[in-house]
C-alpha cells in the first residue's frame, strides 16, 4: 500500500460516496458518476507521474478491477454500475491500493450480507443457493439460468446496494493508510 496524494483521495471519495447514495435510493450507480471518474483518474495519474501514481499504475488498477468484477457482472451477480465504480477506483489508486480497497469492500459487503440473511430469516435458503452456485459453476453453467432468484436483474432476487460496501471500503482504506502507510 502506498499513501495516495490528497487529490486522489478526494477523487475516490467524490466518486464512491455519491455512488453509494444513488445505489441506496435508486438501486443503480449512474454512468455520469463512473465514466468521467475513470477518465479523470487516468488523466490525473498521468499528470502526477510519480512511482505509485502514473498512467501505467492507473491502467493496471483499472484492468485488475475489471478482471475481478466483470465476470461477476457476466454471471449476473452484480450490476454494471458496481463494476464501473470499482474500475474508476482502480484507475485512481492503482492495482496495489485497489487490492486493499477490494479486501475491505469484501469485508463490509460480507458483513452486510450476513446481517441481511439473518434478519430476513433466510439462512437455510442462502446456504442452498450457495451450494447451487458452486454446483452450477462446476458444471460450467451460469447459476441464474437454473435459479432466476440468483439473477441480480430479477426483482425477486435478494440484493444489497454494493456501492455502499465499496464506499465503506474506500473510507476505511483511507483511514488505514493515513495511520500506517509511509508518506
Amino acid at each position: 500500500m502506498s499513501y495516495p496524494p490528497v487529490i486522489v483521495q478526494a477523487l475516490i471519495l467524490a466518486v464512491s460516496i455519491p455512488a453509494a447514495v444513488f445505489d441506496i435510493r435508486q438501486r443503480r450507480v449512474p454512468n455520469w458518476i463512473t465514466l468521467p471518474a475513470v477518465l479523470i483518474a487516468i488523466a490525473l495519474n498521468a499528470f502526477l507521474d510519480v512511482p505509485a501514481f502514473n498512467w501505467r499504475t492507473s491502467l493496471e488498477g483499472l484492468g485488475l478491477a475489471l478482471l475481478i468484477y466483470f465476470p461477476l457482472y457476466m454471471l449476473r451477480a452484480m450490476g454494471a454500475g458496481d463494476v464501473k465504480l470499482m474500475a474508476a477506483i482502480g484507475a485512481a489508486v492503482g492495482w496495489q491500493n485497489w487490492l486493499g480497497i477490494f479486501f475491505l469492500t469484501a469485508v463490509f459487503g460480507g458483513l452486510a450480507a450476513v446481517v441481511a440473511v439473518v434478519s430476513r430469516g433466510t439462512v437455510r435458503k442462502t446456504f442452498r443457493n450457495l451450494w447451487f452456485i458452486v454446483l452450477s459453476l462446476l458444471h460450467r453453467q451460469a447459476p441464474y439460468e437454473g435459479n432466476p432468484e440468483l439473477d441480480v436483474k430479477n426483482v425477486r432476487a435478494a440484493r444489497l446496494p454494493h456501492a455502499v460496501a465499496i464506499a465503506c471500503g474506500v473510507v476505511s482504506f483511507l483511514l488505514v493508510v493515513a495511520i500506517w502507510a509511509p508518506r
